[in-house]
């Protein structure tokens, strides 16, 4: 007869989830995450009543799935930037995978497996040249079906680029735009944004769940930060451009420029670059006379188009 003081071993022991692995089409581990929130399931509960009848029936209608959103840096593998290069473009691609949850050894114990995903919106990280801490993104996956389950209880395979995570800092970036070079050289921040694709939803006869289809994709303002020292000729192009009232649909096609972050030891990590764009908007920080932080402008642009590569060197 077993001891009630000391825990059935034949049961399984709660645990705390100390590792997120993503696998994409098949792809063992593709990248190990930081987070996870969404991916949950739900019903919609609809209720009947006949007539004047005082009773009311209840049943469940389609099944709902919440998008997962992850917390992701640069510890990921090429498949899984190649997708989000393919976000940028318009290119609508379908990912299947399984989210896997493990403890502090590696062991896998629970899994999410989901089949359609598309990538629903896409955050980068506010850069600023005085935080030194580690950046992420993040990203929201919208999927058509999600089945959980127990994990096998296996060691997750090598985890890739994990140290790279933590050379990612906030600080380690350059901002640019074209004929500004020099003005640009000293942003010393730049605000999180966000690119995001609506997703729309499809019912097809019997079907449980809709299908999911994405629409186009919406490129965000960028705004970004000077030391007014610095601002002059930034300032200039706003007032010859923006404040031109002469100027007509052909006098410009926009600013091209580029957001390029870097690890620790310089080596690029990305380039995120932007077309089509214009400042329309310049507003001087506010001022304090006990304050001996340095005085910034602050800039708002707009941009048409964006693209995302990854890369080393």
């Amino acid at each position: 007869m077993p001891d009630p003081a000391k825990p059935d071993e034949r049961k399984p022991r709660a645990y705390a989830a100390a590792h997120f692995a993503l696998e994409l089409d098949g792809k063992k581990n593709v990248g190990m995450f930081r987070g996870i929130e969404g991916g949950g399931v739900k019903a919609d509960v609809m209720t009947y009543q006949n007539g004047a009848n005082y009773e009311r029936w209840r049943q469940l209608g389609k099944q709902k799935y919440e998008d997962i959103k992850l917390q992701v840096g640069m510890s990921m593998s090429a498949p899984f930037y190649a997708w989000i290069e393919k976000f940028f473009t318009g290119i609508p691609e379908r990912k299947n995978g399984a989210i896997v949850a493990a403890d502090f050894y590696y062991k896998e114990r629970a899994r999410r497996t989901f089949t359609d995903a598309l990538i629903k919106e896409l955050t980068f990280p506010k850069m600023q040249a005085d935080d030194k801490n580690a950046a992420y993104m993040s990203i929201a996956l919208a999927v058509e079906d999600i089945v959980f389950s127990v994990g096998d209880g296996q060691t997750l395979g090598q985890q890739p680029g994990m140290e790279e995570q933590k050379s990612w800092k906030s600080n380690n970036f350059k901002f640019h735009l074209d004929g500004l070079e020099d003005a640009c050289k000293r942003v010393t921040k730049v605000d999180a944004f966000t690119i995001k694709q609506n997703i729309l939803e499809h019912n097809i006869g019997g079907r449980q769940h809709p299908i999911k289809v994405p629409s186009g994709v919406e490129f965000p303002n960028l705004v970004f930060y000077v030391p007014e020292a610095d601002a002059g000729p930034i300032l200039d192009h706003f007032n010859d451009y923006a404040m031109n009232t002469e100027r007509t649909q052909d006098n410009g096609v926009g600013q091209t420029g580029s957001l390029v972050t870097f690890d620790n030891g310089k080596t690029e990590t990305f380039t995120l670059e932007f077309y089509g764009a214009e400042i329309f908007s310049a507003a001087p920080e506010k001022s304090d006379a006990t304050s001996e932080e340095v005085k910034l402008v602050k800039f708002e642009m707009y941009t048409e188009r964006m693209t995302f590569k990854y890369g080393k060197g």
